[in-house]
Order: structure tokens, then sequence, then C-alpha cells
């Protein structure tokens, strides 16, 4: 299993969730875990997804996460799991 993390932040609105799970399902990423809060008006969203059955390149779906994120005003990130601990690890 290769699994990566995709994060969301930006101002709360209608949809985030569902683009951003409907490109994931048509790019056939599966979603393991995942916690969203909304806090003073912002949006947070950390995803463990599963990559091992997406038929796309790594890189083509994070370029295009992070266009749908501009799309609609939030910043939408993705990183291999290994690197995004290595970075939050003391």
């Amino acid at each position: 299993m290769k699994k990566c993390i995709v994060t969301v932040l930006g101002q709360d609105q209608v949809g985030i969730i569902a683009k951003v799970c409907t490109y994931l399902a048509e790019s056939e990423v599966n979603i393991l875990d995942i916690s969203q809060s909304i806090i003073a008006g912002f949006f947070h969203m950390m995803m463990v997804v599963d990559v091992s059955g997406m038929k796309k390149d790594f890189a083509q779906v994070c370029d295009d996460l992070e266009t749908i994120g501009e799309e609609i005003g939030v910043d939408i990130r993705c990183q291999k799991a290994e690197i995004f601990e290595k970075m939050h690890t003391l």
C-alpha cells in the first residue's frame, strides 16, 4: 500500500469536500482516514489516502489537486506519507 497525505486549508465554503473527494474517486485514490474542522470560518482537512490503485502519475494528481484548490480558493497539498512523516518528526 502506498500512502499519501492530502491537506486542504482555506476559507470555508460549500463544496470543498465534494470537489476533492470526487476527484480522488475518479482517480481511483482510496481515502483511508479523514479529519476536517472549521475554526472561525477557516476550513482544514487532512486525509490519508492509498494511491496504489491509481492509474495517473502521482505528480499529475498532485498538480490536479493544486489546480482544483486554485479554482475554489483553497490551498491543497499532496505529499507521500514517508516525506510528510519525516518533515513532522523531531
